[in-house]
């Protein structure tokens, strides 16, 4: 009876990462391969699991800051960080952020108290507003971080990178994936004295889309940034290297084949 050989075959996937490299494409090698009997009367099968990736350099941020303010009085320091989050709010517009690129993030106002000896005394309230700005340009980012300190924020709680051609990057991947399944799918036929046909299903994988941002490790606190402004550290020096973001595209594509005549 003649034989017609279906073949499965997996691959590595590459880590997530930043790189300082230049744009490049990663590829994998596989580190599976099953080989099945078919009988002669059924259509032949290839399955191959494949990934690329494609990296592309961050060109746009996402800034949080936090603003902190204290007084023995609830309604002083409430009022205290109004006056501060409006000082900063006029900033970001001067700085040509439109409003929709603006949002102030959660508000808390609570009790401050002495521990110390044997019971708990009300020594005054703390009250703190985060401010997150979007599509902040890359090139912007390091004065941005320096000249808001000035303005009123005393926390950088975090910064993300990300890119604004993360959707075409992947869309790439995706083509050098099924490009490398092919080739693969063709060797493997070849090998086998079979012929390879048509594309019968290609499926996707893991498009969570938690490639699209990256942190940058960034953040100040409260005590640091008042040295900063004091002078201790320059903060207009403060620099800003997004690195490299990887855009990783997985797939699966079964192929037919059959025996040469």
């Amino acid at each position: 009876m003649k034989k017609i050989y279906g073949f499965t075959l997996g691959c590595l996937g590459m880590a997530a990462a930043l790189s300082g490299c230049t744009p490049q494409l990663t590829t994998n090698v596989p580190n599976v391969i099953r080989v099945e009997n078919v009988d002669a009367g059924q259509q032949g099968r290839i399955f191959i699991n494949s990934n690329e990736t494609v990296e592309v350099t961050p060109d746009m941020a996402e800034i949080v800051y936090g603003i902190r303010t204290e007084d023995t009085d609830a309604s002083a320091c409430q009022q205290k960080n109004t006056e501060t989050l409006n000082k900063v709010l006029a900033f970001l517009k001067d700085q040509g952020f439109e409003e929709k690129s603006i949002k102030t993030t959660g508000f808390s106002l609570d009790p401050r108290y002495d521990w110390s000896g044997n019971r708990q005394q009300l020594i005054g309230y703390e009250m703190n507003t985060q401010v997150t700005v979007t599509d902040v340009p890359i090139d912007q980012v390091g004065g941005l971080l320096s000249r808001t300190v000035e303005s009123g924020a005393n926390e950088i709680q975090s910064v993300i990178y990300f890119s604004s051609t993360y959707d075409e990057a992947y869309q790439e991947a995706l083509q050098k994936a099924v490009e490398l399944a092919k080739g693969k799918a063709q060797a493997l036929a070849l090998a086998s004295g079979q012929e390879l046909g048509k594309v019968v299903k290609v499926e996707e994988y893991n498009d969570s889309q938690s490639g699209r941002y990256t942190g940058s490790g960034i953040s100040r606190n409260t005590k640091s940034m008042a040295q900063e402004s004091a002078g201790v550290m320059d903060v207009a020096e403060m620099g800003v290297m997004p690195g490299q973001m990887k855009v990783t595209a997985n797939i699966s594509v079964e192929f037919e084949i059959y025996e040469k005549q």
